[in-house]
């Protein structure tokens, strides 16, 4: 049944008026719900709502959704003046869009699916001073409203050139992204109904970035959830554009600027993870683990796998045919690099497979494995599954003196590494150590002052890592640390002293070495440091007075004076000559320098 629009409304006009802000201090999202038989109004715009029916769920339909709805209309007396009750065919229209009275749109927004309300309209939300037939001018009006269902409704690109009606909903929260593996099924027609592509019965399964089809086709599917059905309208410019499609795989072309028609549905997608974030390791996610908890770095793992080659050579089995599983702990280099990564992000009872690019794997060597030898700079493919694994314990779940424990173990560990020359991982474990004893916490005395000499003694041994691997600003920070605690630590100054002559600050590097032998007169390392600087600092000096006076000296070029010839009066010869304006110049005051010469000859 068609119902006379009124005084009509748009989704601009709604959303922008004054009169439907909401009461100070009150917000029509955060009421309480109405109870059956409860009237409320709706904020302050004098529309007032009598729950009659309560409805299913919490969702509510938005502006530019399609609504069905059954409603009777009805004058205060009682007289009636439109329904959809009479021939029992509910009506379909998009909110918002000026269809139906104001009042009723803004009013459904409002209403749950199945809900059933009593709307009463003051003019200015009704039909105003206009009427409509059955309705006199300036009358308040009510609505009887069911509201059956609604379709979501979503313009992806806010350009009407993919518009989205969601006709199923999807499972969760979670969309895919470029890098997932994406199964779909779809169905694409023109406005004439014509199908002109439609994928085999068990769908089509494609990666995102790769895209498929049209890119309409991508742009929604990064826009759905797991189990969504949506239909879209697609204009020609996310379609074939003014080229259309040749007739491929039985099915007819797309003639050039076509509208097309697409229902589609997301049956499932596999999560795709850049694991090292410099895309030379991947782990597409096959089967979703247990829980929230993943393994993480220096937890004790046990993981089955399959390990082949791009041609499909396989390399290595673990746990799989009746063998053992691996047991490893993560970050400690005891499997290659791309594998211990992606371990550390795993899932217990997680299932992967994992992309990996020769950095991560055996590099440019050859890798003689179980089952074949791995070539020099090959990708590699590891179906891997976390069977178990134990975490570390974080510092929060120790007492003091398992806190003390953990940190002095990591001290020791990262000593190792540093005299083995793995100053990567040695800075790691210090900052592992000094996580365990932050002063954070309630300690006694003796435990406090232990504590703050292992975080000393760790600030400083990943300071000279620091310095190993060039990570000068790293260097200065760390000592900085230490420094604030001890203002005269000789080591911190010695080595902040040097990170600043690594970066050039040499006026910060000296005042760090005036201060260590200020503390330790006769240490040697100090002393040759501050030669070392001498050397760097006279090297410096030569360095800019040559820049100062190749830059003077292209400044004196650069500004040289116009000539201007005078004419000077040579009496003895009676007759005049030219003589250049430098020349004149030249010849008052000879004897006095310019203030910028001053300057140059100062430095």
């Amino acid at each position: 049944m068609e119902v006379e629009k009124g005084k009509g409304t748009n989704v601009s006009d709604i959303q922008g008026e004054d009169d439907l802000d909401e009461e100070p201090g009150e917000e029509i999202e955060s009421a309480p719900p109405l109870k059956v038989g409860e009237e409320r109004e709706l904020g302050n715009t004098g529309i007032k709502k009598k729950l009659l029916k309560d409805g299913i769920h919490w969702e509510t339909p938005e502006f530019g959704d399609e609504v069905t709805v059954h409603f009777v209309g009805t004058l205060l007396n009682g007289a009636k003046f439109c329904s959809t009750r009479d021939n029992g065919e509910p009506m379909t229209f998009k909110l918002g869009e000026g269809q139906v009275a104001k009042g009723l749109d803004h009013g459904i927004t409002t209403m749950k699916k199945g809900e059933r309300v009593l709307f009463t309209l003051p003019p200015d939300f009704g039909y105003g001073a206009v009427g409509r037939d059955g309705v006199p001018p300036d009358s308040i009006i009510q609505f009887e409203v069911e509201l059956l269902s609604w379709i979501t409704v979503v313009d992806i690109y806010k350009d009407g050139g993919i518009i989205k009606k969601i006709m199923e909903k999807g499972e969760r929260n979670e969309r895919p992204s470029d890098l997932d593996e994406v199964l779909v099924k779809y169905q694409v027609t023109l406005v004439d109904g014509t199908i002109v592509a439609k994928p085999p019965e068990e769908g089509y399964e494609f990666y995102v970035k790769d895209g498929h089809l049209c890119s309409a086709l991508t742009k929604a599917i990064v826009t759905m959830r797991r189990g969504e059905k949506v239909k879209l309208i697609v204009q020609p410019k996310y379609a074939f554009g003014e080229k259309g499609k040749d007739a491929t795989d039985g099915f007819p072309s797309i003639p050039p600027n076509s509208v097309l028609n697409i229902e589609l549905e997301l049956v499932s997608f596999k999560p795709v993870i850049d694991v090292t974030g410099d895309s030379k390791v991947f782990k597409k996610i096959l089967k979703e683990g247990e829980g929230a908890l993943v393994a993480n770095e220096g937890a004790a793992v046990t993981i089955s796998y399959t390990a082949r080659l791009e041609d499909g050579t396989v390399f290595e089995k673990k746990g799989v045919d009746g063998g053992q599983p691996l047991e490893f702990i993560t970050d400690e280099e005891q499997v290659i690099p791309g594998l211990d990564r992606a371990a550390a992000t795993m899932k217990k009872g997680e299932r992967a497979l994992l992309t990996i690019t020769p950095e991560y794997g055996f590099g440019s060597v050859v890798a003689e494995r179980d089952l074949a030898v791995v070539p020099p700079s090959s990708n590699l493919i590891y179906e891997v599954e976390m069977l178990d694994f134990v975490k570390e314990k974080a510092p929060w779940e120790l007492n003091s003196k398992e806190k003390i424990e953990a940190a002095g173990k990591k001290k020791e560990e990262g000593n190792i590494l540093f005299k083995n020359g793995n100053y990567q991982r040695a800075g790691k474990k210090y900052d592992k150590a000094v996580d365990y004893v932050s002063e954070d916490g309630l300690f006694q005395d003796d435990e406090k002052k232990l504590m703050k000499a292992l975080r000393i003694s760790c600030w400083l041994n990943g300071a000279a890592c620091s310095l190993k691997l060039s990570d000068f600003q790293g260097a200065i920070q760390l000592c900085s640390k230490v420094l604030d605690f001890e203002s005269h630590n000789v080591k911190a100054l010695y080595r902040r002293a040097q990170a600043y002559m690594e970066t050039s600050d040499l006026l910060s590097a000296e005042f760090d070495i005036k201060k260590a032998l200020e503390a330790d007169p006769q240490n040697r390392e100090v002393k040759l440091l501050q030669k070392t600087l001498g050397q760097l600092q006279v090297e410096s000096n030569k360095r800019d007075a040559k820049l100062f006076t190749n830059m003077f000296a292209r400044m004196s070029k650069d500004s040289s004076v116009p000539i201007k010839k005078l004419k000077v009066e040579k009496a003895e010869h009676g007759k005049s000559e030219e003589v250049t304006a430098a020349e004149t110049e030249c010849m008052g005051e000879p004897s006095t320098p310019s203030e910028d010469r001053m300057a140059v000859d100062q430095s």
